[in-house]
């Protein structure tokens, strides 16, 4: 059995080798993806169906933050509804109700008659999306190993931007094409029962998280799960680590919800997750996802226009999310959260400064501010989206890990839902200047809670992370890890 230092990184395992092994964990960690993919499509389709809907169905401006923000909401409850489901069902169980409710939520909204019916369909896919926001990244998370962590898990939200993305192409192919035809949007939405399907076979044919398994006692399951992902003698070392930890949270009755809010540690390290995932959203970023082509119309482009240039923050969320990959396993959690929050902040105020100097009728104006909602969406994925999902998805102990990440994207989805649904009245009363410097403030905000209360979760074993965070040792690495910084 491995143990651990005083850092909590595991010293004993086996290392990772190539094989076969290797190979069955890239398709697992693919097919989990279109759940993300799903997520993303489902969230950045409204950018482009909204105005079209809206001239259909006779939408008024408050209707139209319904429609838009009833996802959001039902996504909190589905974060939290799945995380529980999760913890008790399975992870692979879950995500198959998921592609379930992504499949009959875009029929319900391909086929709305009105508006009633159309925000039914819409909260069926903001339960969809709440439960994979939750659940997918938890199963990648206790798949991987813990060397490589970060990219496996990251990949759900690189497939998040790049389902955005598809949203947006697809948004302008269609919608410039079929201008003249007022359903276009019911095509938009029906895109998104192909992954749907894809996501539902191929999760059939894919395993259950083998730390799952072991939390329910089917140790020789969780064994011959591992023996597919990693060599043999490995999958013996962790099932070795993950019996131990289980053994000891059953012998200290800490598995149930009591347990979880009368320890002082796992109340804590909940509050830090839930402050993480509201700090994501205050960014904006989903504003940007969901108006990106109002704050481009506000901006000077016309809607044609705004509907092709909105495509430009959609290719570098998925540039930066690449490049994020390749970081997440090499930059501390903390450090990556600094830098980007430090670049968000800043590219609001420069959006905010832009937008005072220019003035409306300026042919410089909408590309000035096009070329820093990019620099903003860059950053905001390179170093903020995929870091915040990763770690969300390790530093909950093996207990409470489906629970404590219901809890914190709950609070996330909700911050997010009064976000797009106040957003265009936020444009509207204090224009994109007065929007923008607020979201600079808040991002102020953000970054001293990071750097005071964060701890740092790279380079252990989820096993490590529990005992660490079930003993208050993680804040205690990370104050010596800030002191040797500032040194």
């Amino acid at each position: 059995m491995s143990h651990t230092t005083t850092e909590g990184s595991s010293t004993t395992l086996p290392p990772l080798t190539a094989g076969p092994h290797r190979k069955r964990l890239g398709l697992v960690a693919l097919v989990a993806t279109f759940g993300g993919l799903l997520f993303g499509y489902d969230t950045g389709v409204i950018n482009g169906a909204l105005r079209p809907m809206t001239e259909e169905l006779g939408l008024t401006p408050f209707t139209e933050g319904i429609v838009t923000s009833s996802l959001v909401f039902a996504a909190a409850v589905g974060a939290l509804v799945c995380g529980r489901l999760s913890d008790a069902w399975g992870r692979r169980k879950t995500i198959l109700l998921l592609a379930i409710l992504f499949f009959a939520g875009a029929l319900v909204v391909v086929f709305t008659p009105g508006f009633e019916v159309l925000v039914i369909g819409r909260v069926l896919l903001g339960l969809a999306v709440g439960g994979a926001s939750t659940v997918v990244p938890v199963f990648l998370a206790e798949l991987a190993p813990y060397e490589i962590r970060g990219s496996i898990a990251g990949r759900n939200e690189l497939a998040i931007v790049i389902g955005q993305l598809a949203a947006f192409v697809i948004n302008a192919i269609i919608g410039n094409a079929f201008s003249d035809f007022t359903g276009v949007w019911r095509v938009m939405f029906a895109v998104c029962a192909l992954p749907a399907v894809a996501l539902f076979v191929g999760m059939l044919r894919m395993p259950e998280s083998p730390r799952w398994l072991v939390e329910k006692g089917r140790h020789e399951e969780a064994l011959a799960v591992l023996k597919t992902v990693r060599s043999d003698d490995r999958a013996v070392a962790e099932l070795g680590e993950v019996e131990h930890i289980a053994q000891e949270e059953r012998e200290e009755q800490r598995t149930d919800l009591r347990g979880i809010f009368t320890d002082k540690w796992t109340l804590r390290i909940l509050l830090v997750g839930i402050g993480l995932g509201i700090a994501q959203q205050l960014t904006g970023i989903n504003s940007i996802m969901y108006y990106g082509q109002t704050v481009l119309v506000e901006s000077g482009f016309d809607e044609s226009a705004a509907l092709i240039a909105n495509i430009a923050p959609g290719v570098i969320a998925v540039i930066g999310g690449v490049i994020a990959l390749m970081l997440m396993d090499r930059l501390d959690r903390r450090k990556t959260f600094i830098i980007g929050l430090s670049l968000t902040t800043i590219s609001h105020l420069l959006i905010g400064f832009a937008s005072m100097t220019l003035e409306v009728g300026n042919p410089a104006r909408p590309f000035v501010i096009l070329a820093l909602v990019v620099l903003f969406v860059g950053s905001m994925q390179t170093f903020l989206n995929i870091a915040v999902w990763v770690y969300l998805s390790e530093v909950f102990p093996l207990h409470m890990r489906g629970l404590g990440m219901g809890i914190s994207v709950l609070m996330l989805w909700v911050t997010n839902g009064f976000l797009s649904l106040y957003f265009p009245s936020l444009v509207a009363g204090m224009g994109i200047t007065g929007t923008f410097f607020l979201f600079a403030a808040v991002g102020a905000l953000a970054l001293l809670f990071v750097a005071t209360q964060v701890p740092e979760t790279r380079g252990r074993t989820l096993e490590a992370l529990e005992e660490a965070v079930s003993t208050g040792a993680i804040y205690t690495v990370t104050k010596r890890q800030a002191r040797l910084a500032r040194r």
